[in-house]
């Protein structure tokens, strides 16, 4: 067989033989048959047990709370598994007998990989809900704890995941899942994916290790790293995460981070782990601290931090893994909480920390730092102390303080941003070296981030002209009528109000509400904002302008400001007019009277919390945020796709806020945006190359790169590779390249059938070419002349695209694949309404929907051609090669339903063409022949069609048996159906016995088949003809 075109089943093959031969699992078989397949086989389990010499007592205790816990139907399929999950980590408590001891019966053997038993099935039919074969499933000591399911190579692992994910529904498998950790998609083209129960597709990940190894599959390559023994074990004992509802397992830079990071505790050496923002450095944290604490009996871990996020994140993981987490409340606290023996986890905000040291001159920093070293505080145990964004301490203090108090203690620090010079002095005297980098380029790379855009913006040069409002209205009057733009006007008055005026804070809304009505990320509800203001009285005027704006009652102001009555009391001056003091209280005021304070919170903290909550859950109803400080570090919101910026910044600050937006969510989030209304350009320019020469060589790898592109230059780059790759798709295309000539290059010849399917790899390349030429041109299309084109590049351009537009509509009717663009329409029609056409509204032909075939036959051939091909109506040869190559897709797609019928079709096809090519008969009786020929390949028959037969089954048994039976009449027996026509009653005898004798869900499964060829063979009584027949019944689903 061609290796290319290799089954599924080829892979599967493989895959199984390599967990075996290689990795040392043990086959268990193909359980398409087997009955009664469980998350938990009992028997293996047991056999396991017996190896550790547990009382068959225990056993039996243990095995009725493990299918307790496994299937307990007052719990989702998370909680089911969380709790399966701690008796696989912790073992089973089970106690034999009244007044005796609780014992633990482990259900895997943590220490020694190889005294557990690791097994593979195939093909594991699951009959839970409705029926599912997961393709291959690893049992570790009888527990399912991985499925893999696979896919040929010319097949998406899309398609795995999403197969996957439908088999844990309630109504299929739900309850398979209770005990898997590991759920896995591959093909041999694309590789390997991983995630766990209830992953999402889009968040299924890679693994990438010892990528200069290309010896063979990329599938095969990572099976052996992730499923071998010890890497198994080690992934669900030391990385599996249960938070928030939501289970984790880790990327491979978070793996390896942590490798990095025990291999450093156990030398107790301290070290920073620099992994770029969004990467992941709280679970990094979670997972490192719950390590320590499990494998040093003397360890205790403070995790120092500034965001209460976090802090509540790790008290709620390391709680939900039996930790108790102490939330420390005061310096002093900490240090009396550290001279006891416990708690052994404790966290504590960088505010409570190092007060002493604040407002101090350099002397007497140094003395105090001098003193604290003279008497440190006691410490009881090997303390680990975790600093969050270690860089952010006061220019380097609070580390020198934490050092003096607790000198014998090893620090770890994390940061998502590269040490500059300022930092890197006292960071490094304190944490040492790099333990693990993850730059920023390499996550774009591995798209664990998104890359950023950058923008500058001159408010007074962008907003003084009134062609933005005329944009703006156009934009948003599209497609309404004239009632619908007359209540509009209202909305457009205060628009054109605002962008009149002379106030720079007011023209900085205006661009946000002019964004937010044009940018589709922002336009469709799919994406939100946040706006960095200066101060918290800018804030509040940015709050106060936005009101008069579409954003009243979908933005939120967030400051953590607390208004007291204390905070204005001395600013009342009689003048009628309010002080900054006021503003801010005022607003504040406003904004939380109708606020209940949730139970232990202000209610500046209930407000804020609920605004974050919306701005990540709902991003159409909390559009956008106005911020100072808080939020811009350690706030992750997937749906943040723009950050206005209007604040100056510089370095750490400035990087972590620009990587609010660059969180990944969803296809239509292609980067994250950066708008800057304070000239920041150079001073991020100055930051990169401060990062870049700043890397501390130790850690080795590339410089770290901050890819910022500009805005208006990356569009034209996008747009220009747009053209460039769909003119270098065509250029192989024979002069003069004319319709004709397109249709050869694209489809091939109508009288070869292997011809457009052979073709189909340039005519794919040439629709995705066109979306990404069209996605290109609509984020463009508004600024075209901003980006360097003149107008004449314009036009040009315009006819380019148009060109594109209708050579894509021209290949798809010659090629049959009418419904092949469906995914492509919105953007086509989003293109041509708003930036091709200024035409009025103009009637969509009822035809849009209708394959070229189904129009001939539905309004005749001249209607079709009228409808379907106007392009080229007048080109005979162009329409009759597109009729015939649509006709010719039909019957190689229905090849296999009805060999004898398309057969015979093919033929009359073949003499039509020729007769045409010959110029042996007219257009006119061409067009009546191809018409008729192809009503009866639309309907699966001829007009002297026996009216029996009334199925595709039925007569693709008649025309498929009609020969045979002919010549091996004689002994058959007649069944009452047909009359005197033998063939027919065969048929009608035939349908009766499969339909009668068929098992549920027969294709597929071995002994299924053979009952269905014994059915047919009941009745035709020749092998050869079962042979023959049994294909054609497989292809009809009323079989």
């Amino acid at each position: 067989m061609n290796d290319v075109s290799k089954p599924e089943r080829a892979t599967q093959h493989r895959v199984v033989q390599l967990l075996c031969q290689e990795l040392g699992y043990r086959y268990l078989g193909d359980w398409t048959e087997r009955a009664n397949n469980a998350p938990v086989e009992e028997a293996l389990l047991t056999a396991f047990w017996q190896t550790k010499g547990y009382t068959p007592e225990q056993m039996s205790r243990a095995l009725t709370t493990l299918r307790s816990e496994a299937a307990n139907p007052t719990r989702t399929l998370y909680g089911n598994n969380q709790a399966v999950y701690s008796l696989l980590r912790y073992g089973v408590p089970v106690r034999t007998g009244a007044g005796e001891q609780t014992e633990t019966v482990h259900l895997v053997d943590w220490e020694h990989p190889e005294a557990n038993d690791f097994a593979v099935a195939e093909e594991v039919t699951l009959n839970g809900g409705l029926e599912r074969r997961p393709d291959v499933v690893l049992y570790l000591n009888g527990l399912a704890v991985g499925v893999l399911e696979l896919k040929n190579s010319r097949v998406s692992i899309g398609h795995g995941i999403r197969q996957n994910l439908s088999n844990q529904l309630p109504e299929f498998n739900e309850g398979f899942f209770a005990t898997v950790q590991l759920v896995m998609a591959g093909n041999d083209s694309e590789g390997l994916q991983y995630g766990t129960i209830a992953t999402q597709e889009k968040y299924f990940l890679k693994w990438k290790e010892d990528e200069a190894d290309n010896a063979g599959y990329k599938l095969d390559k990572y099976l052996r790293r992730l499923c071998s023994k010890p890497r198994l074990l080690e992934i669900v004992h030391d990385f599996v995460l249960f938070d928030a509802g939501i289970k984790k397992l880790p990327r491979v830079h978070q793996y390896f981070g942590i490798k990095a990071a025990q291999a450093h505790v156990q030398r107790r050496q301290g070290g920073i782990i620099w992994h770029t923002q969004g990467a992941g450095k709280s679970i990094l944290m979670v997972l490192l601290a719950r390590w320590i604490l499990e494998n040093l009996p003397q360890a205790r871990v403070l995790i120092v931090t500034d965001r209460d996020e976090l802090d509540q994140q790790i008290e709620r993981v390391l709680g939900d893994a039996g930790e108790t987490v102490y939330r420390t409340d005061s310096g002093k606290d900490l240090m009396r909480q550290l001279a006891l023996p416990s708690p052994r986890l404790m966290c504590s905000l960088v505010h409570k920390f190092g007060g002493q040291a604040r407002g101090k001159s350099e002397a007497e920093f140094e003395q105090f730092i001098k003193d604290v070293q003279a008497a440190p505080s006691a410490t009881y145990g090997e303390l680990f102390v975790f600093v969050d964004e270690c860089h952010r301490t006061q220019s380097g203090r609070l580390n020198r303080v934490m050092k003096a108090l607790m000198p014998n203690a090893v620090f770890i620090g994390f940061t998502g941003t590269p040490l500059l010079k300022e930092d890197k002095a006292t960071s490094q005297e304190v944490f040492g070296g790099y333990i693990h980098t993850y730059k920023f380029a390499e996550a774009v790379e591995d798209k664990v981030v998104l890359d950023l855009v950058y923008e500058a913006r001159d408010i007074d040069q962008r907003l003084g002209s009134t062609d933005q409002i005329d944009q703006w209205f156009a934009a948003k009057t599209k497609g309404l009528n004239d009632w619908q733009r007359d209540e509009l006007k209202k909305q457009w008055g205060t628009m054109q109000k605002v962008l009149s005026s002379r106030s720079r804070m007011d023209r900085v809304v205006a661009d946000i509400v002019f964004d937010f009505a044009t940018k589709r990320r922002l336009s469709n509800g799919r994406g939100n904002a946040m706006l960095v203001a200066a101060s918290i009285y800018e804030a509040c005027k940015y709050f106060e302008l936005l009101q008069k704006t579409p954003f009243k009652g979908r933005c939120a102001i967030v400051t953590s400001y607390n208004p007291l009555t204390s905070h204005i009391t001395l600013e009342e001056t009689g003048a009628h007019t309010d002080s900054d003091k006021q503003v801010i209280y005022n607003t504040y005021t406003e904004l939380l009277q109708d606020v209940v304070a949730d139970p232990h919170k202000t209610k500046t903290e209930t407000y804020e919390q609920q605004a974050k909550e919306r701005f990540i859950k709902e991003p159409a109803n909390m559009q956008l945020l106005v911020v100072v400080d808080k939020l811009l570090t350690g706030f992750d919101a997937p749906p943040c796709t723009y950050l206005y910026i209007d604040k100056s910044m510089q370095d750490h600050g400035l990087f972590q806020a620009i990587c609010r937006t660059n969180r990944l969510d969803g296809d239509d989030k292609d980067f994250g945006y950066i708008v800057d209304y304070k000239d920041l350009f150079k001073r991020v320019e100055k930051a990169i190359a401060v990062y870049t020469s700043e890397l501390d060589t130790s850690a080795g790898g590339s410089d770290p790169q901050v890819m910022l592109k500009d805005r208006l230059d990356l569009a034209r780059e996008r747009l220009d590779a747009a053209f460039e790759a769909l003119h270098l798709l065509c250029q192989p295309v024979l002069p003069p390249q004319g319709d004709l000539d397109h249709i050869h290059y694209f489809c091939g010849n109508t009288e070869i059938p292997s011809d457009l399917q052979e073709r189909e790899p340039q005519r794919v390349a040439m629709y995705k070419a066109v979306v990404a030429l069209i996605r290109a041109w609509a984020n463009a299309a508004d600024e075209l002349e901003g980006a360097g084109y003149s107008p004449q590049d314009v036009d040009r351009m315009k006819a380019q695209l148009k060109h594109y537009l209708d050579l894509r509509d021209l290949v798809r009717q010659a090629a049959g694949e009418t419904l092949d663009l469906k995914a492509y329409e919105a953007d086509m029609r989003h293109l041509i309404d708003t930036y091709i056409e200024a035409s009025a509204p103009r009637k969509i032909s009822p035809f849009d929907d209708i394959g070229l075939l189904d129009l001939i036959v539905k309004t005749g051939i001249a209607e079709a051609i009228a409808n379907k091909l106007a392009n080229v109506k007048n080109n005979h040869e162009a329409v009759a090669e597109s009729i015939e190559n649509n006709v010719r897709s039909k019957l190689i797609k229905e090849q296999l339903t009805d060999p004898a019928f398309f057969e015979r079709m093919s033929a009359l096809l073949d003499e039509i063409i020729r007769l045409r090519k010959q110029k042996a008969i007219e257009y006119e009786e061409y067009l009546q022949r191809i018409a008729t020929l192809t009503r009866q390949v639309m309907s699966g028959k001829t007009d002297d069609t026996p009216k029996q037969l009334n199925t595709p089954g039925r007569l693709a048994l008649y025309n498929n048996l009609k020969a045979w039976v002919t010549t091996n009449t004689a002994g058959q027996p007649h069944a009452p159906y047909g009359g005197n026509d033998a063939t027919v009653a065969m048929v009608m005898a035939l349908d009766a016995s499969i339909k009668e004798h068929r098992p549920d869900s027969w294709r597929g499964v071995t002994a299924k088949e053979q009952l269905v060829k014994q059915a047919i063979y009941n009745v035709i009584k020749d092998i050869d003809a079962v042979n023959r027949i049994y294909p054609i019944v497989f292809a009809h689903k009323e079989y």
